[in-house]
């Protein structure tokens, strides 16, 4: 029976879409609410100076919920994590001999901005994996409690690892990091959305998340929240819309040094897009909604009969407590080649993403039981 979450997308009725860690469906919503824009666009006679700030304020408070802040001023509008990384690393106030702590085979966009700022400042990065092979969660979040130390001063890593949903302990890491005097910033782009992601139970001081994925949203956006430790940095740009008293249009030519409150001065430029903001708030507004809940125990439902029967067959799949329910990997057994796995999977309508000798399965609402049983029997079919 297909999912009744399926009605809110327009993905094909064949069609086995197992990949939202590579691209996540627009939902109808979404989609509504961006042709709305574009057209609101086209004649923009009826806008004002309230449109530039009411979709802001609005995704701020929706993105704020759903991770359970309190206060929304500490939301920051992007296009990107790669810009929120250079932001946080702009202000991370780096020095000589400074350790910067990642993970192994992170995504680059949360590593070329440290490696910049590495090199400005003399500080050195420590890349820290797991040091053998699956399953390796348990090992890997060992490794990092013990690469920290009194010169790290900051800890930069997703919330489960985009290659394979390696879970990471945040809990646990950000504890550490505080003990140490180190920054916690988070990548959320392959959780927040999927996995509930509370706020005060990880404290970090920064956590940024594309909009693309998980969130559902368009391309081109993405959303932080920046801790007490970035309230006086210096951001990118100087915009001016993140001055106080920019809503009054008519006073713009009083030029103003000071920012609005919390992590509006973060803001990209032209962040009052008028189509993909509207796009971004309508599946804000389906994820509170759904609830990150709903969707870590559909997919964990969803994903178990699967890993079962994938272990049994000599797939390689990280242990039950350190992977994520929404994203994991299998890793293909001796003397099965990728290419064959991945014509199989095309022939049968099955997509889901292939990295190095690993399939990266990300099932989300919208999939059900049949999807599973189509990329089980795709695998099947290639074994030796």
């Amino acid at each position: 029976m297909p999912s009744p979450f399926r009605a809110h997308f327009s993905l094909p009725p064949e069609l086995h879409y197992l990949n939202c860690a590579f691209m996540g469906p627009l939902p109808r919503a979404a989609e509504e609410a961006g042709v709305a824009g574009i057209a609101r666009k086209r004649n923009p006679a009826g806008m004002g100076p309230d449109d530039f700030f009411r979709e802001s304020d609005a995704v701020r408070g929706a993105f704020s919920r759903l991770i359970r802040g309190d206060d929304p001023s500490r939301v920051a509008i992007l296009p990107s994590v790669s810009y929120g990384v250079a932001m946080v690393a702009r202000n991370a106030r780096l020095g000589p001999g400074d350790e910067i702590v990642l993970t192994e085979e992170q995504f680059p966009g949360n590593v070329y901005g440290w490696r910049r700022a590495a090199a400005e400042a003399g500080a050195v990065i420590r890349m820290v994996g797991p040091d053998g092979p699956p399953p390796r969660g348990a090992r890997w979040n060992q490794r990092l409690l013990e690469a920290m130390g009194p010169r790290t001063r900051v800890v930069s890593l997703g919330h489960v690892h985009w290659t394979d949903g390696t879970r990471f302990d945040l809990a646990a890491i950000g504890a550490r990091a505080r003990e140490v005097g180190a920054l916690l910033v988070v990548d959320g782009t392959q959780s927040v959305g999927a996995l509930p992601f509370h706020l005060p139970e990880f404290r970090p001081d920064a956590l940024i998340t594309a909009a693309y994925k998980w969130l559902l949203g368009p391309y081109s956006v993405a959303l932080a929240w920046m801790g007490p430790a970035f309230d006086d940095g210096v951001p990118l740009e100087e915009t001016w819309i993140a001055r106080e008293g920019s809503r009054n249009f008519g006073g713009l030519v009083h030029y103003r040094d000071d920012y609005d409150p919390g992590a509006v001065r973060y803001d990209v430029g032209e962040r009052s897009n008028f189509i993909l903001l509207p796009m971004t708030l309508a599946s804000l507004g389906l994820l509170l909604e759904w609830t990150p809940e709903v969707v870590a125990r559909h997919t964990a439902q969803l994903s178990a009969p699967l890993v079962a029967w994938a272990r049994e067959e000599g797939w390689g799949v990280e242990d039950d407590a350190w992977r994520a329910p929404h994203l994991f990997g299998l890793r293909l057994p001796s003397g099965v080649e990728p290419d064959a796995v991945a014509r199989e999977l095309e022939r049968r309508g099955v997509v889901v993403s292939v990295r190095g000798q690993a399939l990266r399965i990300s099932p989300n609402l919208y999939n059900d039981a049949g999807d599973m049983e189509a990329l089980r029997d795709a695998l099947a079919a290639v074994r030796p």
